[in-house]
C-alpha cells in the first residue's frame, strides 16, 4: 500500500493515490494516518496530519484527484494551537455526559451531597491556581490578588470553582454545555452583588468560545473536566487557542491506573456511593505522561504536576507525591509564537512548502520544483 500502489475504491469517483519514495540505498515506509468516512453513496479517505514526525529521512508525496503535496526532509508537522483546525460541527462535548449532569444540576451547592468532594477540593485547587498565577505578576492588590486577570472556567458546573476565583478579584467567564448547570450557577452568584459583576456564565461549549475569540484569557481552568470529553487532543488545542501567550492552563483530573479503577469507580461509585454511578468512564482517564505529551505538542510547557488524595472518611483532600489517583497540572503557553499556518491544508494543484525543523537540502528543493 505504501510502496507506490494505488489506493482506490469502487465508489463514484477516484479517491486518491499515496506514494512514498526515498532516493537512497534504503527504503522505509512512511506513516500516514488516514480516516475513512462511509455514507450510502460514497466512501472516502481523508489524510490527517498528526503533531509528530511523519518522515525522518525521505520525501513524501500525497497525490489525490489532481492534487500534489510534498513534505521536505526531516519535517515535523504540528497542529499549531492558535490555528482553528475544526469546524463548528465538531465538538468535544459528550452527549451522554450531558444527560448525566443534567439530572444532577440542582445539587451543586449541597456541600454535604454528591458534590461534597468538589467543594472540599477547593482547599487545594484554589491556592494552586492563585499561587501559580501570582508568579507571573510583579505586584497585586491585597484582598484581590487576581485583580485584572481574565480567567475562563471550562465545565464550570454550578460555579463551585468560579466563585472563589471571582472573590480573588479575577474576571471569570464560566462555561458549561448543560443549560441547567448555568441556571444554577447564575442563581447562586446573584446573592453576591460583587460576584455578579465579576462573573459571567454562558451555556456553551469551548469550541463556541474559540469561534468568537482567541488569545483572550490569562488563564484557562479545566478542573475535573478532561475525563468527560470525547476528544482530549481537540479540547487541549481549544484551551490553548483562547490563552494569551504566556497564559496558564490548569487541569485537575484522574490518572488511568488499576488503582483509579478500583477506588474511583468500583469503590467510589458502586460501593460507597461517593459519586453517582456512571459519573466516570475509566477509558477516558488520562495519565500525567500522556497529558503532558499532548500539552507539549500544542505549545504548552508543563510547569508542575502534583498528586491529590481524598479521604472519604474526613472529607478532605491533601497533596501527595503519588499521582496514581487524582492529580493537578499547570502548563504555560509559549510567549513567543511563530507565524501562523493556514487553518487547514488546501491543495489547488500547486506544491506547498512547509516549515521544517531542519533546513531543507538542495535535493529536496529540486524535487519540489517538479
Amino acid at each position: 500500500m505504501w510502496g507506490g500502489r494505488k489506493l482506490s475504491c469502487s465508489g463514484n469517483r477516484f479517491l486518491g493515490v499515496v506514494i512514498s519514495r526515498y532516493r537512497g540505498t534504503q527504503t522505509e515506509s512512511t506513516r500516514l494516518i488516514t480516516s475513512a468516512v462511509y455514507s450510502e453513496n460514497q466512501f472516502s479517505w481523508t489524510p490527517q496530519t498528526k503533531p509528530w514526525v511523519f518522515s525522518e529521512y525521505r520525501i513524501m508525496w500525497f497525490k489525490s484527484y489532481r492534487m500534489t503535496f510534498a513534505c521536505l526532509n526531516r519535517i515535523k508537522i504540528y497542529r499549531y494551537p492558535w490555528t482553528r483546525l475544526y469546524s463548528t460541527s465538531r465538538t468535544t462535548v459528550d452527549s451522554s455526559e450531558v444527560k448525566t449532569f443534567l439530572a444532577l444540576a440542582h445539587r451543586w451547592w449541597d456541600e454535604q451531597g454528591i458534590y461534597a468532594p468538589l467543594h472540599s477540593m477547593n482547599d487545594l485547587r484554589v491556592p494552586f491556581i492563585r499561587d501559580n498565577l501570582l508568579k507571573t505578576v510583579a505586584d497585586h492588590q491585597p484582598g484581590k490578588p487576581l485583580s485584572g486577570m481574565k480567567i475562563l472556567d471550562v465545565g464550570c458546573g454550578g460555579g463551585l470553582l468560579t466563585e472563589p476565583l471571582g472573590r480573588l478579584g479575577a474576571s471569570v467567564t464560566g462555561i458549561d454545555p448543560v443549560d441547567e448547570n448555568i441556571k444554577t450557577a447564575q442563581h447562586h452568584k446573584s446573592f453576591d452583588p460583587i460576584l455578579d459583576k465579576r462573573i459571567e456564565y454562558r451555556a456553551c461549549s469551548l469550541e463556541e468560545i474559540v469561534e468568537e475569540t482567541t488569545e483572550a484569557f490569562d488563564a484557562v481552568v479545566a478542573s475535573e473536566v478532561v475525563e468527560h470529553v470525547i476528544d482530549l487532543e481537540t479540547f487541549i488545542q481549544c484551551c490553548c487557542q483562547v490563552l494569551k501567550p504566556g497564559g496558564s492552563l490548569f487541569i485537575t483530573t484522574i490518572n488511568k491506573t488499576q488503582l483509579s479503577y478500583a477506588l474511583g469507580i468500583v469503590f467510589a461509585e458502586q460501593i460507597a456511593g461517593i459519586v453517582p454511578k456512571g459519573t466516570h468512564t475509566w477509558e477516558k482517564f488520562v495519565s500525567p505522561e500522556k497529558l503532558e505529551s499532548i500539552l507539549e505538542s500544542n505549545g504548552l510547557s508543563v510547569q508542575s504536576v502534583a498528586g491529590m488524595l481524598y479521604n472519604p472518611f474526613s472529607g478532605y483532600w491533601h497533596w501527595s507525591e503519588n499521582t496514581s489517583l487524582n492529580y493537578a497540572a499547570h502548563a504555560v503557553k509559549s510567549g513567543v509564537q511563530d507565524h501562523p499556518v493556514p487553518d487547514e491544508f488546501v491543495f489547488k494543484g500547486e506544491t506547498e512548502e512547509l516549515r521544517g525543523q531542519d533546513s531543507t537540502n538542495a535535493g529536496a528543493q529540486e524535487e519540489l520544483k517538479k
